[in-house]
């Protein structure tokens, strides 16, 4: 059995050595370049961005009977109302063809035309599709689709590496958010914002209340309160502890 001079030996650590610095060098400038492209704001890792959505619903016919129920005309009303709040193109209605229930969809497409137009939609803002259901065993309903201007954010439960501490996630060592941290927040606001044109720019001034400004300042003027009471004030309270 031969062995290796010391001075191999040492050689041959010392160049092992360096090859496991250099790897891990390279693994480290790797890893810094893939967390160096993610940003360290919530707002700029799930941004809100604004896009053009789809709403509909749906009424379903039966062969034997035409016209709204109460529950489908609330849901034409509805949609009605806010198609003048929101819609950003014209109503778009699909009715079933050579079906059975041809006969009472035209009827109930009557009525909706009629609710729609009580409701303030234009007859240019009403398109009639007609379309031929793929499978005709089913009750086909007729379909009504508005398009509109949304917020949205996400997708939210993206996890790119490990939250804990590790080798490999030096965010963790640095108090550095995880990736997913503020996305539900995002999400949930971009869910519940009423105008979506909200989150880019604030909404003119309204109209001032002169009249009720005028009293106000007289009031002001003269050394009066210029607090509202209201007559039913008393009636409201529970008890009269205190008095």
């Amino acid at each position: 059995m031969t062995t290796r001079p010391p001075q191999l030996r040492k050689r041959a650590i010392g160049l092992g050595g360096a090859l496991v610095g250099i790897a891990l060098a390279l693994g480290g400038c790797q890893h810094d370049e893939v967390t160096a492209s993610i940003p360290d704001d919530y707002k700029q890792r799930h941004p809100i961005a604004i896009e053009e959505q789809n709403r509909s619903i749906v009424v379903f016919v039966g062969h034997a009977r035409g016209g709204l129920s109460a529950a489908q005309r609330a849901d034409v009303m509805g949609l009605a109302s806010t198609w003048l709040h929101e819609g950003t193109g014209a109503i778009h209605v699909d009715t079933p063809s050579g079906t059975p229930n041809a006969r009472p969809v035209a009827e109930t497409m009557r009525e909706i035309q009629a609710m729609l137009a009580a409701a303030g939609v234009p007859p240019r803002g009403v398109i009639v599709r007609p379309y031929q259901p793929e499978d005709k065993r089913f009750l086909p309903p007729i379909r009504l689709t508005y398009s509109k201007i949304a917020a949205v954010a996400g997708p939210c439960g993206l996890w790119p590496e490990d939250i804990g501490p590790s080798m490999k996630n030096k965010s963790w060592f640095e108090n550095k958010d995880y990736y997913n941290y503020g996305c539900a927040y995002q999400r949930n606001l971009a869910a519940m914002v009423d105008n979506p044109s909200d989150l880019e720019q604030p909404r003119s001034e309204t109209p001032s209340y002169t009249t009720r400004r005028t009293a106000a300042f007289e009031k002001y003027r003269k050394g009066n309160p210029t607090s509202v009471t209201y007559p039913e004030a008393e009636k409201a309270k529970l008890s009269d502890t205190g008095k």
